[in-house]
């Protein structure tokens, strides 16, 4: 019997020893992530990075290709001829006819030819536009990575304010259930009605269905910025930080003066004028193309001909020259294709002047967000403190009877409104702070 009792407690010392280090092996498991790390991992791990990164590659690549053709370019080719029927010549000699047959049977070549550009303006400018191609691709990739860090930063605070929210509701769900746990007692001591514990009950069964909403919130949030992240959904990832983190950040700010931001770093813009250099320059490439071009042109052959029972006679040949090339009639279309490209040129340049106006729109709308979000946190902030004291004075007073349930769930209730309000306003400042810095192309 005691050594079937000393398996038992081996057993379930096992047993749980096991359970522990299971539990001590996931909890090792899950990684911490904080605001910064997200934005690295989305950087490595996101597709649309990759691809912009792959189109500044393929830019580079063709300016290469575009090189390349600046360099001698030459060729070998070879060629073998086998008559099958020689050409017949008829000619009169001496009033006679004759007629003779030209050719060998086996004729070869073998060659090499040569051309180099010396004076081609197209193809210059075709290089020019190729750099500014480069810097286009480079902005679109800049873009992608502003918009891609204010996605995480807007979906990290989204699960921050989710995160908060239900701690909140899950102190406030241990308020109630604590006053009515007060109530409870109160109505078996018969000091308080049915009436009043039916309400204390009603209450706290209404705040459960908030609690279970809150929670599925955060579930949802927490999914939300994994596939933001390039993240399985089941990864145990913990992600750190508190809306309550950037509490002295939000009092201690200093607002901008509008008239002191400036927009030449918004990715829109600088595309915009990139364009407007692209289309410039495709003027540049239009006038090109009409302009003389002078080429360097070169050649040596070395050719054989001869009959199957005869040897072969072989013939060098070689020669250099100079290729001009003056277009005469071209100039007439490339005036209307001139004509066309001002127009885009217009066109691109009122359209800048629209997406600026509509960036500045959108400057002010954050400033004002911004300025109402801290005029808001101050004042919530001191509504939060009040109405925490008061909660806890009408606790005290139902406690010693000098009040009713009533009193004190409408205190618990103005005390969670107060601080669901305030961490609304908290995500309200940061959320609009992440836009204004996509807007001015801020990278941090």
């Amino acid at each position: 019997m005691q050594m079937k009792k000393t398996s038992i407690s081996l057993l379930a010392a096992l047993f749980f020893g096991l359970f522990a280090g299971n539990v001590q092996a996931q909890s090792q498991d899950s990684v911490h992530v904080d605001l910064n790390k997200a934005i690295e991992i989305a950087m490595s791990e996101t597709p649309t990075m990759r691809i912009a990164d792959r189109d500044v590659q393929i830019k580079q690549l063709y300016k290469k290709e575009q090189i390349v053709s600046l360099f001698p370019d030459v060729s070998i080719a070879a060629n073998y001829n086998r008559t099958l029927l020689k050409q017949t010549m008829a000619m009169e000699m001496g009033g006679q006819s004759m007629s003779i047959k030209v050719g060998k049977d086996n004729t070869y070549s073998v060659g090499a030819n040569l051309s180099l550009p010396l004076v081609a303006p197209a193809l210059w400018s075709s290089l020019k536009l190729c750099s500014q191609d480069i810097e286009l691709a480079m902005e679109a990739a800049r873009s992608s990575k502003l918009e891609l860090v204010n996605q995480v930063k807007q979906a990290y605070f989204g699960y921050l304010l989710a995160k908060q929210s239900l701690d909140v509701l899950k102190k406030s769900y241990a308020n109630i259930e604590a006053s009515n746990q007060l109530v409870t007692n109160s109505y078996n001591q018969g000091l308080v009605s049915e009436f009043e514990k039916l309400r204390s009950d009603v209450a706290l069964q209404n705040q459960r269905p908030a609690v279970s909403s809150a929670e599925k919130a955060v579930r949802l949030a927490n999914m939300n910025l994994k596939v933001l992240l390039g993240m399985n959904i089941d990864e145990p990832v913990i992600f750190d930080g508190s809306l309550s983190d950037y509490e002295d950040g939000v009092l201690g700010a200093q607002m901008p003066n509008e008239n002191d931001i400036q927009l030449a770093y918004n990715s829109a813009l600088r595309q915009l004028d990139l364009g407007i250099q692209e289309l410039e320059q495709s003027k540049k490439i239009m006038i090109g193309s009409s302009c003389p071009m002078l080429a360097l042109a070169g050649n040596f052959q070395y050719a054989g001909m001869g009959d199957d029972k005869q040897p072969f006679v072989n013939y060098p040949y070689s020669y250099v020259a100079l290729s001009l090339q003056v277009p005469i009639v071209g100039w007439a279309a490339t005036s209307y294709k001139l004509k066309q490209a001002d127009l885009n040129i217009a066109n691109m340049r009122d359209q800048r002047q629209d997406v600026e106006r509509q960036l500045r729109i959108g400057v002010q709308s954050y400033l004002n967000d911004m300025q109402q979000a801290i005029e808001d946190i101050a004042s919530d902030r001191e509504t939060m403190l009040q109405a925490q004291k008061a909660y806890d004075i009408a606790k005290k007073q139902y406690e010693v009877g000098m009040n009713t349930w009533l009193d004190l769930n409408t205190a618990e209730l103005t005390l969670t409104s107060t601080q669901l309000t305030y961490c609304q306003s908290l995500f309200n400042y940061i959320s609009a702070k992440a836009n204004l810095d996509a807007v001015l192309g801020n990278e941090k």
